[in-house]
C-alpha cells in the first residue's frame, strides 16, 4: 500500500526537492506552501512533514491544531530551527524533530519508523541484502540458502534496532543503551563482540561486511 505524505514547506527549492525525493521513494505527496489549507488534506495523509517558518500561522500552531484533531497522525518537524527550546516546543506535540541540513537517508529511515509505528505500513517482510526479515514472525532468512538464521536474544535485539534505524549512523552508546537498557561505559567492548558474532551469522563475508558498516570512532550503520 502506497503511503501518503502531507508536506508543508514554503521554500520552493527545498519543497520541490523534497517532494521529488519522497515520490522517488514510492510515496504519494501532497505539497502545501502554507499550513492554512492543511485541514482539508490531513485525513488523506498517513504522515505530516511540517516546517516551522511558514507564512501566516507558524508550524507550531498548525502542528498543535492538526495533532489535537488527528492525534493518530504522525508529525515530523523538519526545520532549520535547532535550539533546544525549539526542539522541546516541537516535540511537545510532534512525533519526531529533524533539523536542516539533514541526510536524505536518515530522513527516509525516520519516515519509515513513524509509518510503521502508526500502522500505515503493514508489510511485515523487509529485504536487507540477501536477508528476508519477517518482522511479524521474528524470523531472518538467508535467501541464498533459504534457511533461517538463528540469533541469540541480544543479537536479534541489536539487529532489529539497527533495522529500525536503517541507513542511519548510530553511536555505540545509543545501541548499547537501547539493547541493554543501562548506561554505556566508554571503552566497553561488549557491543563490539556481539556485532562481530552477529556479522558471522548474517554477512556473506564477515571480514568485508555489506549489511552492518562500522563507522570508525562513532558506531554502526545498517544498510538497506
Amino acid at each position: 500500500m502506497q503511503a501518503t505524505i502531507l508536506q508543508i514547506e514554503d521554500n520552493e527549492e527545498i519543497g520541490s526537492w523534497l517532494s521529488e525525493f519522497l515520490t522517488d521513494k514510492g510515496y504519494k505527496v501532497i505539497w502545501l506552501n502554507s499550513g492554512m489549507p492543511a485541514s482539508e488534506h490531513v485525513t488523506a495523509a498517513d504522515l505530516i512533514i511540517l516546517d516551522i517558518m511558514l507564512p501566516g500561522l507558524d508550524g507550531y500552531t498548525i502542528g498543535q491544531r492538526l495533532k489535537s484533531k488527528h492525534p493518530d497522525k504522525p508529525i515530523l518537524m523538519l526545520t532549520a530551527r535547532s535550539s533546544i527550546e525549539d526542539k522541546l516546543q516541537g516535540l511537545s506535540f510532534a512525533d519526531d524533530y529533524m533539523t536542516k541540513p539533514y541526510h536524505p537517508d536518515e530522513l527516509a529511515a525516520r519516515i519509515q519508523i513513524l509509518l510503521r509505528r502508526s500502522g500505515a505500513i503493514t508489510n511485515d517482510i523487509v529485504e536487507v541484502g540477501h536477508l528476508r526479515v519477517d518482522q511479524k514472525a521474528n524470523r531472518i532468512i538467508n535467501t541464498n540458502t533459504n534457511k533461517d538464521i538463528i540469533l541469540t536474544g541480544k543479537q536479534f535485539h541489536i539487529f532489529m534496532y539497527l533495522l529500525d534505524h536503517s541507513n542511519q549512523i548510530l553511536t555505540q552508546a545509543q545501541i548499547y543503551e537501547a539493547v541493554w537498557e543501562e548506561p554505556y561505559i566508554k571503552g566497553d567492548r561488549t557491543l563490539m563482540v556481539h556485532i562481530r558474532h552477529l556479522r558471522e551469522k548474517i554477512e556473506i563475508n564477515p571480514g568485508q561486511p555489506q549489511i552492518i558498516d562500522t563507522i570508525r570512532g562513532i558506531g554502526y550503520r545498517l544498510n538497506q
